[in-house]
C-alpha cells in the first residue's frame, strides 16, 4: 500500500518545481524563416532511405522515409537569401489516403543571434493544407526547455519534382 501511495506521489512532486521554475523569467520567441526541400538535381538535401521510397509511386508518398540537411533562409529565395541554419532530420510519408508527412526535425541555427542553438519540431504535416500546426519539443542552447510550435505554409512547391519551399513561423517559450 504504501508503494502504491509513493507511485502516486512522486509524479506529483516532480511536477511542483518544473512549474514554478518555467513561471519565472521566460521568454516568447517569434522565428520566421524558410525551408527549403530540394529533392531532385546534384544539390539534393532530402534522400529516400527506406520504406516505400524506391517502390511508392502513389501520390502520398505512403511508407517512404526521408533523411532531410536542408537550408533554413532569412527569405524565400535559396539562391539570394541568408542561411540562417539547417533543418535536419526525417520526415516519413504517414498518410495513405493523403499526403501527410510525420516530420521529426531539428532546426540548427548556424548564424545570427540564435548560432549554435537548436530547436526540436515534431509531428503531422498535411502537406497540401494551406497552415499545418507541428509541436516545439525542445531545444538546445537559448532555446533550452523550449517548447511551443511550429506554423509551415507553403510558399513554392513544384509538383514534377517534389522540390518545396515553406515558410516557418516558429512561436516558442524557453
Amino acid at each position: 500500500m504504501a508503494a502504491a501511495v509513493l507511485l502516486l506521489v512522486l509524479p506529483i512532486l516532480a511536477a511542483a518545481p518544473a512549474a514554478s521554475a518555467t513561471s519565472s523569467g521566460e521568454k516568447d520567441t517569434h522565428i520566421k524563416l524558410y525551408w527549403h526541400d530540394v529533392v531532385t538535381g546534384p544539390n539534393r538535401t532530402a534522400v529516400p532511405v527506406g520504406g516505400g521510397a524506391v517502390t511508392n509511386t502513389s501520390r502520398t508518398a505512403f511508407g517512404t522515409v526521408i533523411v532531410i540537411d536542408d537550408p533554413l533562409t532569412e527569405g524565400p529565395d535559396l539562391k539570394s537569401s541568408k542561411l540562417v541554419g539547417r533543418a535536419q532530420g526525417t520526415y516519413i510519408g504517414a498518410g495513405k489516403s493523403e499526403a501527410s508527412l510525420m516530420m521529426n526535425m531539428n532546426f540548427v541555427f548556424q548564424a545570427g543571434r540564435y548560432n549554435g542553438s537548436t530547436v526540436a519540431i515534431m509531428g503531422r504535416n498535411a502537406v497540401f493544407d494551406a497552415v499545418r500546426e507541428m509541436a516545439v519539443v525542445g531545444g538546445t542552447g537559448m532555446f533550452r526547455w523550449a517548447r511551443g510550435y511550429a506554423q509551415a505554409r507553403t510558399h513554392a512547391l513544384d509538383l514534377k519534382t517534389g522540390d518545396a519551399t515553406v515558410e516557418y513561423n516558429l512561436y516558442i517559450k524557453h
